[in-house]
């Protein structure tokens, strides 16, 4: 009985581990307008947007979409645990693959700033 149930918490614990992970980005299909409007709030709701300032991790490629990419799963990351979706009115969507690259690289979960 004891292996059963140790063999059960083996296979949870793997299975949750290999879970994918959900990264919120932009759509490709949508205007530059769209997407500079959902960037701007998620940048104004408390997304980390500094590494997408001139000068950050993320800056480059310096286009909308993918500034956007990195404001919208900011936010979602940071939010998600309080109901947040990923939709910001169709600009954005979820996706399994990770949009990270060199320097930059995508959160999958919210990232907490501790003051002790």
């Amino acid at each position: 009985m004891e292996a059963a149930l140790v063999l059960v918490a083996a296979v949870l614990l793997l299975s949750s581990t290999l879970a994918a992970s959900e990264f919120c980005v932009c759509r490709s299909d949508q205007p530059t307008t769209v997407l500079q409007k959902a960037m701007d709030f998620a940048c104004g709701q408390g997304a980390d947007c500094t590494s997408i300032l001139q000068g950050g991790g993320c800056y480059n490629p310096n286009t909308v979409a993918a500034h956007c990419s990195w404001a919208a799963n900011s936010y979602y990351q940071n939010n998600k645990a309080k109901g947040a979706t990923c939709d910001f009115d169709g600009a954005a969507t979820i996706s399994t693959t990770d949009p990270s690259f060199s320097g930059c690289t995508f959160p999958t979960s919210a990232r907490y700033d501790i003051t002790l």
